[in-house]
């Protein structure tokens, strides 16, 4: 059995919303188990109250730095220091970074330059450079949307999931690069394939809660479900332009 990541959990209070907390710690939990969770911010400042109402509930640690100078985010600054401590400590395996801002992208490049793994969760807003430099970056809205009951959710159709060349053009892709002599590609190898290629890409996106479904949906793929000896059915697909 793999040994869960130990991770390091940094929030940018400036930049994330406490509406999130309980989904957001759901979904680390896939990547490994949050050793250190701590949160930044100016918590004397009132914009940060609903912050205050969560911390105690999920042991996450307030980190105070006051704002010295109006207009600039002092906050980023202790991030960053606190994130190379724990980084040269070598007690990690990877870093969830949770912010919007820009600032943080060359804190994941160097994070990643060590080898170590790193997640992002931004809003839709987040500028692509630190999107690009996460290793797997996940949108909080997301995350609220997994809150929600699935009639409540608005799943793309085939005509939305075909119009959208960007995302037909990776899956194909993906397909072509780890198929077989025969065009067959395990759906693992094809996820894998992606997550290298679009840190961003999560099949939830587009209303799906998986990478099968939203395969199956764009009409596009061949699906086979093969029996194994000791597991869950393997998925295979393959383009039907092959």
């Amino acid at each position: 059995m793999e040994k869960p990541q130990k991770l390091a959990v940094l929030i940018d209070a400036d930049n994330a919303q406490p509406s999130i907390i309980d989904a957001l710690l759901a979904e680390i939990a896939k990547y490994g188990t949050a050793y250190v969770k701590r949160i930044y911010g100016d918590w004397t400042s009132p914009k940060l109250k609903g912050w205050k109402e969560v911390l105690l509930t999920h042991s996450i640690q307030p980190i105070q730095q006051f704002g010295y100078t109006t207009g600039k985010n002092a906050t980023d600054s202790a991030m960053i220091i606190d994130a190379m401590d724990l980084l040269y400590s070598g007690n990690f395996d990877g870093f969830c970074i949770v912010s919007s801002d820009s600032d943080f992208t060359k804190l994941a490049s160097r994070i990643r330059e060590s080898g170590l793994m790193v997640y992002g969760f931004g809003e839709k807003k987040t500028p692509l450079p630190f999107v690009a430099a996460c290793d797997k970056f996940i949108y909080t809205e997301v995350l609220r949307a997994d809150e929600q009951s699935e009639e409540n959710q608005k799943r793309w159709s085939t005509q939305e999931l075909r119009r959208d060349k960007k995302l037909i053009r990776l899956l194909q892709e993906a397909a072509d690069a780890t198929s077989d002599e025969s065009g067959w590609a395990h759906l693992g190898a094809l996820g894998n394939y992606i997550a290298k290629q679009s840190p961003q890409f999560d099949p939830r996106n587009y209303g799906y809660k998986k990478l099968s479904e939203l395969v199956k949906a764009t009409g596009l793929f061949e699906i086979d479900e093969r029996k194994s000896f000791n597991g869950p059915k393997a998925i295979y697909v393959r383009n039907k332009r092959k």
